[in-house]
Parts: C-alpha cells; structure tokens; sequence
C-alpha cells in the first residue's frame, strides 16, 4: 500500500520567510502558531496548490443543503486519503482539507434566518502536501500524499530549500477605519439585549460591530506587522481569489480531535493589558475575581458540554480547566478548556457540523443568541467567529474561533470586535471592550496610511 512520503526540510525560525516561497502558488495558506513571539507556539502548516474535486459549498443558505455539504466532505476526506493512517505523532497535518467557514453558514445549520448582505460560507480545499515546522523539535518537514509525482516533489524540495521568495508589496490604507455602528446605534442595540434578557429570551448575546476602510496594497505585509503585535497562537493567512486574503490572529480554539479525544477552549472576559507592570497585574487579578465574567464563562462552559454531548460518548465529557487567566500581549482572557470522547459512529465532519459555530461568540442559548445577532448587527459576520481549520488526512483535526479577523476584499478590508452581553453588562464598558479586543490592530494599519 502507497504512504505518505516525509522529507526533511531546513528549518526556520520564522516560517513566514518560508511561506514566502510558496506564495504565489495559488491557494497558498499558513496556519501559524505566531512562533517565536508566542513562545507556547508549536506547529506551523504552509500549503498550496490544492487538488480539484474538492466539494463545492451551497451558494443557498439553506439547511439541508449545509448539512449535506458537510456529508460530502467526509465521502471525499474517506475516498481521497485512505492510505494516511498512522503516518507520525508528531505530525499534525500530512494534506487532507485546510481552510475557513464563515461563521453566517452557521445560521442554517442552526436554523435561524441570516441578515442581510454579502453572504460568506466556506473556503475548503484538499492539499495533497504541506510543509509542517514543529519549532518544539526545531524540525521541518515537507509532507506529501501518494498522489504526488516524484516531479513535483523534487520541484517543491528545490523552491523550499532555496533562498528565493515572494517580497511583500507595500500596504497602506486610504483612509481610516468607520464602524458600522455609531455609540448610539450600539447602545439602542444593547438595550435590546437587555430586555430579551429580562424577558427570559436568552442568558447572554455577543454582540458585535464591524470596521471598515480602504487599502491598496499586499495584505501580506499588514499580516506580518500583525502577528508580531497579536502573538495569538492560532494565527493564520489564506490567499483567496482576485488576490484577497483572511488574515486571523486569533487567540482561541475552537475544536481539536486528536484519535477520539475532542478538547475545546472557549475565551470568555477580558481586560486590557498596561504598560505599567503594576496596573496590568491588578487587571489580571480584576478579571480572575470578577463574578460578571465567571458567570458570563460558565453559561458558555455549559453551552459546550451540551454542543459536546451531542457527537461523544455519554459520560465522557470533562471540564479540565475552570477560569484560568490567560495573557496575550493586547488582553488578559479568561479560558475555560472542556474534553470528551468522540463517539465511534461520529466523524470529524459531523462533530463540527453539530457544533458550529463555537458558542462562546454566540450567547446562550445558542440559537435564540443567534436569531438576535442576525436581527441587531447590521451586516453579515463573514469569515469573523467562523473557524479556521485543518482535518489532516489521517483524521487529525485542530481550528479556531476567527475573532481578530481582517478581511481583505475588493480594495476594503474589514476587522471586527465583539463581546458577550448578560443581565448586569454596563453598555459604556461592553463597547469599549470591542475597541480593547482589536484597536491595537486598527491603530497599527492606519499608521502605514
């Protein structure tokens, strides 16, 4: 039987100098754990060239049309990669299906009545290689399926372990970022919350809003600078078509399946991080004691372990962390991490189907949360509070929750913030904390205008 082939590569440090040499194939993609400036980072994945057949997404928003996409991905996963198995622990991603889902394909799934706008479902594609640097071992690897010609291997060898690369354009915004809401459309919007809340609609709602401007330029770039003030760990960069691109510097995981372990982190309260030592442990120490965010965490906590409950085995479900505070050089977060066992009948595919989309950027309950969103916020989420995501062709699964996304599209780029709202929020720090989450990053971009 065909196996994967392995072969040793030399390492970066910085795997974006590497990606640069695989960036302009096409669907050229890197999932970046933002190594060395988060030092917890492990593995980066860089690909491109993905392989056709890939199954399309609905361009209809319709339920059922949604949940047979999903169907059609596990078919394709099962038929295409069925030599993969056991390839190497140490090996995350060794080709299967890499990219994104939009976060409004979520409102079939769910059976809610999406908003208004441009609508954004999925970038899934089959890669049949990756490159896969583990900065743990200092060791990288180019990782090809059978379906690889001995030719296209060797090309690929010669790109990698040469010195030639992709140089970034210059980026530069044309003019400043503009919400699509104004401190009053934001307060009417809370207001709302609150009296669905007290009228026992729902627990909780993230409400979000969106900022938008102009730019001319290479994206790439902008990522770069990014990356290094974000430090996130579940980071990524996606080329998409007419020379767009979904930058993430995303903090969260969403789902990971490693065998038939499932394991997800949602991110629940947050403070600013200071400059002064001072003044930044006293937030870290606000936020840990905070009951508003301990509550606020629990709901979604509970939220999991229902959405868990429904792809692993009955008893098997965990809470292995509680409230733990987690620091990133713009925020302290509050993270809770919950596990189970995936049941034998279930896949990956049906696991984030059921799940989708993460629930600590919807609200509790899940659907009603999701229903008000749809109603309150004035256009369409897209690829922010979606996932980026790989299933590696020997079943191995990791993604994230897209918060800290950037879309860049038709010369705008786009960036939200967003922040979950309970019965004792106050509107003036709820909408200050959507500046917290990401005004770093617009304050950064509109200083290369």
């Amino acid at each position: 039987m065909k196996t994967v082939s392995l072969e040793e590569i030399p390492y970066s440090p910085d795997s974006c100098q590497m990606f640069e040499r695989l960036r302009d194939l096409p669907g050229s993609a890197i999932l970046d754990s933002s190594y060395p400036y988060a030092q917890t980072g492990r593995y980066d994945i860089l690909v491109a060239d993905p392989t056709a057949g890939t199954p399309i997404p609905p361009v209809e928003g319709e339920t059922a049309h949604w949940e047979n996409y999903f169907d059609e991905l596990g078919r394709f996963h099962q038929s295409r990669f069925e030599a993969s198995q056991g390839v190497s622990p140490d090996l995350p991603f060794c080709g299967g299906l890499l990219g994104y889902l939009g976060y409004d394909l979520g409102n079939p799934l769910n059976r809610v009545s999406g908003s208004s706008g441009k609508y954004s479902g999925a970038g899934l594609y089959a890669y049949d290689w990756a490159v896969v640097q583990d900065h743990l071992l200092q060791r990288a690897v180019l990782a090809t399926q059978p379906a690889v010609s001995r030719t296209q291997q060797s090309d690929l060898l010669r790109r990698l372990r040469s010195r030639r690369s992709t140089v970034p354009g210059g980026f530069r915004l044309q003019e400043n970022f503009e919400a699509n809401m104004s401190d009053v459309q934001y307060r009417e919007a809370f207001n709302r919350i609150q009296a669905y809340i007290s009228a026992g609609d729902c627990y909780q709602v993230n409400l979000a809003q969106r900022f938008e401007a102009g730019y001319e330029g290479d994206p790439w770039q902008a990522y770069r600078m990014l990356r290094q003030l974000a430090a996130a760990p579940f980071s990524g960069y996606l080329s998409l078509d007419n020379d767009d691109a979904l930058m993430c510097l995303s903090p969260e995981r969403f789902l990971s399946l490693h065998g038939s372990h499932v394991q997800t982190s949602p991110i629940k309260g947050t403070r600013p991080r200071y400059q002064d030592p001072a003044a930044d442990q006293l937030a870290a120490a606000e936020l840990r004691r905070s009951e508003k965010d301990r509550a606020e965490n629990l709901m979604i906590v509970d939220l999991l372990r229902n959405d868990l409950g429904r792809s692993c085995v009955p008893g098997s479900i965990y809470v292995d962390k509680l409230f733990e505070v987690q620091s990133f050089p713009t925020v302290h977060h509050l993270v809770s991490t919950i596990s189970g066992e995936l049941a034998p009948e279930r896949s990956a595919y049906q696991l984030l189907r059921d799940s989708f989309p993460g629930g600590s950027i919807t609200g509790a309950p899940k659907r009603r949360a999701m229903e008000i969103i749809a109603e309150l916020e004035p256009h369409p989420r897209e690829a922010y509070c979606g996932s980026l995501m790989y299933i590696s062709a020997d079943g191995r699964m990791d993604s994230n929750i897209a918060i800290r996304s950037l879309l860049c599209s038709e010369s705008k780029i786009r960036c939200w913030g967003g922040g979950g709202i309970v019965a004792d929020s106050q509107w003036q720090q709820e909408y200050q904390e959507t500046f917290d989450k990401v005004g770093k990053f617009l304050t950064a971009l509109e200083g290369l205008s």
